[in-house]
């Protein structure tokens, strides 16, 4: 049984940061793309970032135009882990952020093509 497991939200000022968490199981995600959704209260789940095998160990990073520069995606492969680094949060940042795993057809920045989901963690930046 495949299951995504977030942490590591929670509290922060502007301009801090923080990086959350995901644990993979029951398969192995090397191959498949994964990322990051969020979304905030009212407002629909919008695409944060995501990760695409290029073949090797060679991986490629998308980030939406809102956290360029701010935030970046990354995995282990070896423990099955999916990290978001967080810096220079700001208020708008707020949300409830998702991890997720194999978009059908690839397209990454449509969540409702992805086949599994993470519960969620709360982040909570403030002025």
């Amino acid at each position: 049984q495949v299951q995504l497991v977030e942490s590591g939200g929670g509290l922060v000022q502007a301009g801090g940061s923080l990086r959350i968490s995901c644990a993979a199981s029951g398969r192995t995600f090397k191959t498949s793309i994964m990322g990051w959704f969020r979304q905030a209260p009212g407002k629909e789940r919008e695409f944060v970032a995501a990760t695409t095998w290029s073949g090797g160990n060679t991986y490629d990073g998308i980030h939406a135009d809102s956290v360029k520069g701010r935030f970046t995606i990354y995995r282990d492969n070896a423990k099955n882990m999916l990290y978001l680094q967080m810096n220079s949060l700001k208020p708008e940042d707020t949300a409830v952020y998702y991890c997720a795993a194999d978009p059908v057809g690839g397209n990454v920045r449509t969540w409702t093509l992805y086949n599994y989901w993470g519960q969620g963690t709360q982040i909570t930046v403030s002025s």
